[in-house]
This record gives C-alpha cells, structure tokens and sequence, in this order.
C-alpha cells in the first residue's frame, strides 16, 4: 500500500497527540483503524471518522522519567506510558527502525497480553507501513507510540508453553479448553487460565518448527484458522474474540523485518495470544456459520468500513489477508459475521 493522498500521515499527526489509553485502560484504535481504512482505500472517510473517534480520547501522557539502564523494573508500568514513548522517540531518531525492532521484540514478546494484545497489534500495523511505504517521521512515530505502549502494559500469560506437538493450527485450535468462568475483564480471566486443566497441554500439542520457513508458514496458518474459527465462534464475545486472528496477524506481518532466529519464538508467542482468547471467550456453543460463497470481497470490506467500528475494520482487514491467500469465501463469511455482530444496528 501506498498512500499517495498523504491522508495517513495527517491522521496520525493528529492522533499522536492522544494517548495509547482512554477512559482509565481501553485502547485506543485509532492508529490502526485508520491504516487499515487507507489500505481498504478509503482516505476520503479517514478524517471524519478521526473527528467521531477522538471526543473520547485523552490527551497523551508526558514524560516524566528518563528510561535507561532499569528499563527491565519499568516494563508493565502503566504510569510510565508517556516515558516510553519518549524512549523509543529517541531510539528511532538514532538507530534505524529495523534495528531497534530487532532489539526490543524478544524484551516484548512474552508480553503479548498487553493492553488485551492491542501492543503487538498496534506496532504491527505500524510495521506494515513502513516496509511498504516512505519511512516518514509521523510513521516512524506511530512505531514509537506502538513499541511505548506494549512495554508500559507488558503482561504475559500464565501457564504459557511453547508448542511441541504434531497438530496444525486447524486442529489445534478446537483443542484449547474453555475457561468455566469468564466473568471479569481479560486480566481477571487471563490469570485463571493457571489453574485451568488441560491448557498447558493444548498450547504444547501444536506442532514445533524445525526452521523460520516453518515458523512462518504455521504463523500464516494459525491466523487463517482463527479466521475461519470466529465464523463459528465469535459471537462468544464478539469484540474480544476479534483479537484471536488480529493479534497473531500483527506478528505475521511483522516477520519480515525481524531476524530469522526471532521467528520460532514469534510463532510461539503468537500461538500463546490466539488460545488465550480462544479459551477465555469461548462461547457456550459453536454457530453454524453462514457459507461466504455468494459474498464479494469488495462489498464485505465496504460493509466493514460503513459502521464505523474499529474492531469491525481490523477483523476485515486480516479476513482480507487470509481470503487473497486462501480463496477461501469463509473468510469473507467470517468479515460478515463480524460486521453484523458490531453494526449499530445489532448493538441496538
């Protein structure tokens, strides 16, 4: 994607002015909803939709603290969020991006849970960017912004193991069990999963890489299988279930400006990510799942953008990936199901 209007890069010019959180945690999504809207091509609506979305947001937190040699203490620190994002401001004005990604992505990623795994996602969307287009200076600080806000929220997930198995992903993933009880935000379900039978054991049962041509390919099946899996599932919490396939497509796209010896780990991480919310937003039963084979493409994505809801868009914007992949009309039912779960009208 190349976004000659110039419109990505006014937005977020404009956003980098709030904060990564509003209203005490939720994320905000701004950022990556309007790449993602850019990308569908539609810049026309990005403005307006920034001029909706930003009455709720807060101002971004200053800077109070320099972040230097105990920079390990203030990983998971809330309060430090406008520190970070100083930091890295200052890492990416001296080393090239690719540089400081390389350093900080395995500090980062066994904190996939942060902010509800809106961390990775943000600087995924951030990633693509810059290895598709200019590396421009509200570009460069979006990865800022993105790297900040994952280290001031890192949280990992308990009972976390990497795969060892034979499953694919397909298979592996109706093997995750459900958590009994799901009241409570996700860091109040996260932390049950320690005592959940049978979780360990289902993250190991996925099959191991021997490689990072491996690491990748099963990266890139773990995202097309929880696309496929919120078609039928979903409706068990249908905004956060969203994050099941968007969390381990950041991290997708996001390998290719990683060294090779960080994929393995990156699969696993993102393995972590994906049963986490399978298992914490499980629904009581699966749904039979429209068929997506009168569905156009287009139109889904269209429909998507329409209502406005940024989970809608992101859920599309990774369904887009795996249907160009696949061919598979599914996914375009997975988009659908979502946008009708989110629209205004369903919420009303």
């Amino acid at each position: 994607m190349t976004d000659g209007t110039g419109v990505l890069d006014e937005a977020y010019q404009r956003l980098h002015r709030t904060g990564p959180e509003f209203a005490g945690w939720l994320s905000n999504h701004a950022p990556m909803t309007v790449e993602a809207m850019v990308r569908a091509g539609r810049p026309d609506l990005v403005h307006r939709w920034v001029d909706s979305y930003s009455e709720q947001l807060d101002e971004l937190p200053t800077a109070s603290h320099r972040i230097g040699s105990e920079w390990l203490e203030a990983m998971g620190d809330e309060r430090r969020i406008g520190d970070w994002i100083a930091h890295f401001r200052v890492e990416l004005a001296e080393r090239p991006w690719r540089a400081v990604l390389g350093t900080w992505w395995p500090r980062l990623l066994p904190g996939v849970a942060a902010g509800a795994t809106h961390g990775v996602i943000r600087v995924g969307h951030a990633v693509r960017v810059l290895l598709e287009g200019e590396q421009t200076a509200p570009r460069l600080d979006e990865l800022a912004h993105g790297l900040g806000y994952w280290a001031a929220r890192w949280e990992s997930v308990p009972g976390a193991t990497c795969p060892e198995g034979e499953l694919s992903p397909h298979e592996a993933i109706p093997g995750v069990p459900a958590l009994p009880e799901r009241s409570g935000g996700i860091q109040t379900r996260l932390a049950r999963l320690a005592f959940l039978a049978g979780w360990p054991e289902s993250l190991a049962a996925l099959r191991r890489p021997e490689n990072p041509a491996q690491a990748q390919d099963m990266l890139t099946e773990l995202v097309d299988a929880a696309v496929l899996h919120y078609r039928t599932h979903g409706h068990g919490a249908a905004i956060m279930s969203v994050h099941g396939a968007t969390a381990p497509n950041a991290i997708l796209r996001t390998l290719p400006a990683l060294p090779e010896n960080l994929w393995v780990p990156s699969l696993c991480t993102a393995w972590i990510a994906t049963a986490a919310v399978t298992s914490i937003y499980a629904p009581d039963r699966p749904a039979l799942g429209a068929s997506g084979t009168d569905l156009v493409l287009d139109e889904v994505v269209e429909r998507a953008v329409a209502t406005g809801d940024a989970h809608a868009i992101k859920f599309a914007d990774t369904a887009v990936d795996t249907f160009a992949r696949k061919g598979d009309h599914d996914a375009l039912a997975a988009a659908q199901r979502c946008t009708d779960l989110l629209s205004p009208s369903a919420a009303g």
